[in-house]
């Protein structure tokens, strides 16, 4: 049993690292199409981005891959792979609740990341790296990396979801990550400036986080940052950049 689910976690953590690589170095890609210059003398810098994400990397993939391998052969979890099992409508409300959950949990985990001791032992990690680049998503350090890996396997335990969406929901928080960090804004003007984007978080929302620290705490809404009160708009740094 032991050498089976060791090789399943093996396998994801694989997975995970190569997910990395490929999503970033896409976006890092469009960054040096679309941006040429934009990440000029920041070699040292990703470079160190890189080594503290496949570290993450192996965090993010362990217990995915020992949950996997318990879902296969124990029939561990509430992940689904019939969609007949719940009705249609519970497809698109499990994504609803699956994202909402996160970020609720990514939310409160980043407010509390910046605790001061906290900020200095772990989550400064992912503050150094300035300016944010499509490879910061996940450069950080083990503890903070802890934090972030248990919200979807939690979840998978308590929420029935069906595989697809599942998947829908790691592409989303993958896209999300990257692009968020990326330093440029490939999402239209007219849709973060609209009444939707109020309420959604793209780069020029996150990036305001990483110009003064104490704000924009969240991953996918601005629904907490609203509600408690840390939402402080969106950077101007974006307003000097061409627009798409």
């Amino acid at each position: 049993m032991l050498p089976a689910m060791l090789q399943t976690a093996l396998a994801m953590i694989a997975i995970v690292a190569l997910r990395y690589l490929a999503s970033s170095g896409l976006f890092a890609l469009l960054t040096s199409r679309l941006r040429p210059g934009l990440y000029a003398g920041l070699g040292k810098q990703i470079r160190a981005e890189i080594g503290w994400s496949l570290l993450s990397a192996t965090i993010y993939g362990l217990p995915a891959g020992i949950i996997l391998w318990g879902w296969q052969e124990k029939g561990w979890t509430q992940i689904y792979t019939d969609p007949g099992e719940f009705p249609v409508w519970y497809l698109p409300l499990s994504l609803a609740i699956y994202l909402f959950a996160h970020d609720t949990w990514f939310y409160w985990t980043h407010r509390l990341m910046h605790v001061p001791r906290l900020f200095r032992l772990a989550h400064g990690v992912h503050h150094d790296s300035r300016p944010p680049t499509a490879w910061t998503a996940m450069s950080f350090h083990p503890l903070e990396a802890v934090t972030g890996a248990v919200a979807i396997p939690l979840l998978v335990f308590l929420v029935p979801v069906h595989l697809g969406i599942l998947g829908l929901v790691l592409a989303i928080m993958t896209v999300m990550g990257v692009t968020n960090h990326m330093g440029w804004e490939m999402f239209p003007r007219s849709l973060v400036h609209s009444r939707l984007g109020g309420w959604l978080i793209t780069a020029s929302h996150h990036e305001k986080h990483h110009e003064t620290y104490r704000c924009n705490y969240g991953l996918y809404f601005r629904f907490w940052d609203r509600l408690c009160g840390t939402d402080r708009g969106l950077s101007t740094r974006f307003a000097l950049q061409p627009t798409q």
